[in-house]
């Protein structure tokens, strides 16, 4: 099995170390710079743009983000490096452009975006640009039919399961993904414990949380899961103050 040890022991700072959208934005170089700067794995997140490019970016719409409604995988790669991120100097920027800016530096936690029925080659051109990577990647979505598509790809890194729920139902929707044969989680934190990420840790996968934000939540994580993505602090000072 590809080594996840990287998983458990560096807190992950969700879409990049920024400081919840003030000067530093989400999904941005900036906040990956900063992050790196710091030590912290990163979380950060991959849409489609329409000549098959995967981007950086969260939202479906360029709205919030750039000021400027429209569908994202509406835009080219090169029409989105146009729109600056929150006013800033930061643009919207690729897989590549991150990959070549993180350098292996610290890992990185990649979330496919999926949107069913317009997904077609998302995942092999994530595989691609990964391709020449060498630093530590996991792949992760919400979206079973992505998760199935990079493992029929077989791509070298490890996947994961996005999820949240606390209903049976959730829990069932879940383990069909698993069964894919997916190596971790990533849960959200106050659906924590449940049943379905018991059995994840009854087979020795690592369990990851989202989107810790305060000591509560810190702790509460901690206690449930082996490693946290956070937004909003410096984890590492709330740990070494609470020791």
């Amino acid at each position: 099995m590809t080594d996840m040890s990287w998983l458990k022991t560096t807190p992950i700072a969700h879409r990049g170390y920024h400081d919840m959208n003030k000067a530093v934005w989400e999904n941005t170089l900036s906040a990956f710079k900063r992050a790196v700067d710091k030590g912290f794995a990163i979380e950060c997140d991959l849409q489609y743009a329409a000549d098959s490019v995967p981007v950086v970016f969260h939202d479906d719409d360029t709205q919030r983000l750039c000021g400027l409604a429209g569908d994202v995988r509406a835009r080219t790669a090169g029409e989105l490096s146009l729109l600056t991120i929150g006013g800033t100097r930061d643009k919207v920027p690729t897989l590549r452009q991150t990959l070549q800016l993180v350098a292996g530096r610290v890992p990185l936690v990649i979330e496919l975006k999926g949107r069913k029925g317009d997904d077609e080659g998302f995942a092999a051109a994530v595989a691609e640009v990964l391709e020449e990577y060498a630093g530590p990647v996991a792949l992760m979505s919400f979206d079973a039919w992505l998760l199935a598509d990079l493992k029929a790809l077989d791509v070298p890194y490890p996947l994961g399961l996005t999820a949240d729920g606390a209903r049976p139902e959730d829990f069932e929707r879940h383990e069909k993904a698993m069964a894919l044969g997916l190596d971790f989680t990533s849960y959200f934190y106050g659906h924590l414990p449940n049943p379905f990420v018991d059995g994840v840790k009854a087979r020795d996968l690592p369990v990851i949380t989202w989107t810790v934000r305060d000591e509560a939540a810190l702790t509460h994580s901690y206690a449930e899961a082996d490693q946290i993505t956070f937004e909003g602090f410096d984890p590492s000072e709330r740990l070494e103050h609470s020791k």
